[in-house]
């Protein structure tokens, strides 16, 4: 089957915490070959299972305000007392090469990434079953003290709010019905036809001929 050539997408999963979407995003990365995880640098501290250069750049708050003011971030914020940040390059040539990246971050990183990366922006929203569902599954992952899991449920009130800013919204009750939708919004937004920029050439060839 002939191959046309195109452009890469900023695929971004976005919830309150606790919803799904970091689960979501790794369920995605095992099953698709064709997708990468940008990895955000922060200014917190690694969990006992993260890996640095993996799963964040773990880096200080002076190197973190260095990158942000040098324009070397796509997107930055303040979440709760840590900082975060997309690195501006490895996205921007896995895009123009015709890869897909991934994005775990919130509604104010996903709302810097539209003014800057445009159409080639997807952006789904995860919403828990129920606040019961989200509260629980806080508690189970059992990596934040009882203070933080009190705060990330006053906050997923407001992030919830900011649900119509994207373009997909998907209800997490079942992990993998809901990682077969991701799938699927996903491989829709592949075939867009502005994404595929080799669509011309291989019409001109088409009616030639060749």
């Amino acid at each position: 089957m002939p191959q046309v050539a195109r452009r890469g997408l900023m695929f971004v999963l976005s919830s309150p915490s606790g919803a799904g979407k970091t689960t979501l995003a790794r369920m995605l990365l095992a099953v698709d070959p064709n997708i990468s995880m940008s990895v955000s640098v922060t200014t917190r501290q690694a969990r006992r299972d993260e890996v640095d250069g993996k799963d964040y750049h773990f880096i200080d708050k002076a190197e973190f305000d260095r990158l942000a003011n040098t324009g070397a971030l796509l997107e930055h914020a303040r979440v709760f007392d840590n900082f975060y940040g997309t690195p501006r390059q490895p996205v921007e040539e896995a895009v123009a090469q015709g890869r897909d990246v991934l994005f775990d971050i919130d509604w104010q990183g996903t709302q810097q990434l539209m003014s800057k990366a445009g159409k080639d922006l997807v952006r789904v929203f995860i919403l828990p079953p129920t606040m019961q569902a989200l509260r629980r599954r806080l508690e189970q992952r059992a990596q934040d003290a009882t203070e933080v899991v009190v705060k990330r449920m006053a906050r997923a009130s407001d992030e919830m709010s900011h649900y119509a800013e994207y373009d997909y919204v998907l209800v997490n009750v079942d992990v993998d019905e809901t990682l077969a939708n991701v799938r699927a919004i996903l491989q829709a937004e592949r075939m867009r036809r502005e994404r595929q920029i080799g669509l011309s050439e291989f019409v001109n060839q088409l009616r030639s001929g060749v």
